[in-house]
Parts: C-alpha cells; structure tokens; sequence
C-alpha cells in the first residue's frame, strides 16, 4: 500500500526555481535545509518536517510513502489548477493509493478538496507552530465564524448596533443610562433568541393562514385568551398601585390573586377551543386535550386560595366572612373563615376539579379510571 504525503504550498514560496513537485524525502530534506536558512522564521519549514516525519511513521509501520510538495505560482486559480496537474502527475507516477495532506495554514487547507477529488484522503494534517497555538486557532475560529452568515446577523449586526447606540445615548442623556438601556436592550435579545421567540414568530403567520383556511375554533379562542390575558395582568397592576406596602413578595402575591381568574380563563379559553379542533378534525381525542381545562381550572384555584391565604397572614385581607342566610326553616347567621380553613377549600376544590376532569376523559375515551391514573407499563 502506497501512501502520498503532500504538502501543499499554494503561494508558491517553497520551491523557488525547483519545478514542482519535489519529489522523494533527498529532495524534501534538501528542500529544508535551503528554505530554513533563507528564512529560519518562516512556518512552512514546519510543515516540509512534519510531512517528513509523517512519511517515516508510515515507513515504520510497514507502508510505502511518497513525501512531495506540492506548489502553485501565486494566489490565484492558476496555482489551484497547477496544484491539480501535479496530483495527477503524482498519481500517474507512482499510483498511490491514498494520501495525508499537510498544510500550515488555512488558505493552503482550501486545495484540500482538489486533492480529494483525485485521490482518497485519509487525514489532514494542519501545522500550528507551537508559540503561535492560540493565535493560529483563533484565527481559524475567526475564520470559520465570519464565513458562517446566519452567525454574523445574529452576533455582528446587534454588536455593532449597540456600539453606535451607546455613544448617541451617551451625549442625550447620561452614562448610567446609557449603559443600562444597552444591557437591558442586549438581555433582551439574548433572552429572545435562547427561548426560540424568532423560530416562533417566524412559524406563526403560516400558522394563523392554516388556522383561517381550516377553520379552527382554537384560532378564535387564542384571541380571547389573549385578550383575557391581558385584561389579567392590567387587573394585578392595578391591585399593585392600590397598594402601600414595599415588600416584593408582597406585591406579587396581590398581582397574583388580582389577575389569577382572568389568567385562568384566559387559559380555560385556549384550552377549550383546542379540545374543540380535536373533537371537529379527529375521530379520537387523546386525553391530555381533554384534561386541559379542568388542570387550568385547578391550577387556578389552587393559586388563588394560597395566595390570599399569604395575604391574609399579612394582614392585607381581612378574614374572609360568610354573609347570613336563610333558606326555610333552616337559618345561617354567617362565620368567619381562618385562613388555614380558606386555604383547605380552595385546596379542595382544585382537587376535585381535577378529578372531575380524568372522570371525564376516562368517560369519553371508554378507559378505566385506573388505567387514566396509573400509566400503562407497556407504554414505558
């Protein structure tokens, strides 16, 4: 088994008025010794010493090597071209049956696929010289990075938008701000590309186009969510300024309790419609579509009674009172609630709702109830 040991010398500095190839590890060596004195400094001497100690590797293990060099004119597409007549001349001559290429930097590993075109490349050898590790592997990093178009819109263009925003807001209003409104501006964006809000985004029109031409009810509800969603968090915003208190935990609990029904139906609305697609487009429905609105009214509940209990214990709510009532001959002079007895019923109630909601999906998918609460282990 023959191997070809080429190393590539595109700019054409190597040889000088040798006519390439040189060919054979005499040549090589010679070749060395007249490049190294001429210029010690120069990395392509160490690409000439790798090839030839990758040739005396594969001697040692029993192979045949040729060691070449092979060299363009200049830069240009002659000096590829050039490059591929001597691979051809190599193989024409010696019939290797495959190849190691050496390279030093990476505009020299740009004729590699040349070489592959012609004949079978086993591996790629790049050169760093060792004071010049890091600096050679940045560049390669930096290379490959400024090739890549879709990383330079995301890193380069929002980079060089914030540099040229931030002197502007510099001179309008002060350093403090401007550096806050540039890193808020920047979390923003990287919060918005983690969390694949562009994938979505850019998903969404066709989406909402399938969504009209189809006929889906859950387009319809999506819009009432939305709209009770938003309706939820004006609601908790408004219990906030209400408010005197300056704890954040505090605050939160009061947004939480102001804006948790309408949250709720905002999420009862999106569920509802989705489970509608499923009952209009399908034969069956799997029972998670049909849990959906029941687990939103659970959660509801269940986030309600543990907030106002919180607020309670704070002193923001007063106890909660059961008005009287009389119904016939049976009279009810009202009672005040604990909270530990608020929080146990609104605890209750989700509960319940909750397995209100498997009965039901066990009910319309024909399972048992069992089979609903427990998972199937041949599923697993």
């Amino acid at each position: 088994m023959t191997t070809l040991v080429a190393c590539i010398d595109r700019a054409g500095d190597l040889v000088g008025g040798a006519d390439p190839p040189v060919v054979g590890r005499a040549a090589v060596e010679s070749l060395v010794v007249d490049v190294g004195v001429t210029d010690p400094e120069d990395s392509q001497v160490n690409c000439l010493l790798e090839g030839l100690r990758v040739a005396e590797d594969l001697e040692d293990g029993g192979e045949e090597a040729v060691v070449a060099v092979l060299s363009g004119a200049d830069d240009t597409v002659g000096a590829d071209r050039a490059i591929a007549r001597q691979v051809e001349t190599l193989i024409a001559d010696h019939a290797p049956d495959s190849a190691v290429v050496v390279v030093d930097s990476a505009d020299d590993e740009r004729l590699v696929p040349i070489i592959e075109s012609r004949l079978a490349v086993d591996a790629v050898d790049r050169v760093v010289v060792r004071q010049a590790r890091d600096i050679e592997s940045t560049y390669y990093l930096l290379k490959q990075f400024l090739a890549d178009e879709e990383l330079r819109k995301t890193v380069l263009v929002p980079t060089g938008l914030a540099l040229i925003a931030y002197p502007v807001l510099w001179m309008v209003t002060s350093p403090g701000v401007a550096t806050g409104a540039i890193i808020a501006v920047v979390g923003l964006f990287l919060l918005y590309k983690g969390l694949g809000v562009d994938v979505y985004l850019a998903a969404l029109p066709g989406q909402v186009r399938e969504a009209l031409y189809s006929g889906q009810v859950a387009l319809v509800t999506y819009v009432v969510a939305a709209g009770l969603a938003l309706v939820g968090v004006f609601a908790g915003a408004l219990g906030v300024s209400s408010m005197t208190a300056d704890s954040p935990l505090v605050l939160g609990l009061r947004f939480a309790f102001d804006s948790i029904p309408w949250l709720t139906g905002a999420a009862l609305a999106a569920s509802t419609g989705r489970l509608l697609d499923e009952l209009i487009h399908h034969e069956g429905v799997r029972s998670a579509y049909l849990n959906l609105p029941f687990g939103a009214v659970a959660v509801g509940l269940v986030v309600r009674g543990f907030s106002a209990f919180l607020l309670e214990l704070v002193d923001v709510f007063p106890p909660f009172r059961l008005g009287a009532m009389e119904v016939g001959p049976v009279r009810f002079e009202g009672a005040t609630l604990a909270p530990g007895t608020r929080l146990t019923a609104f605890v209750f109630a989700g509960i319940v709702v909750s397995l209100a909601g498997v009965r039901f999906a066990t009910y319309l998918s024909g399972k048992e109830i069992e089979e609903e609460l427990v998972p199937d282990r041949d599923s697993q």
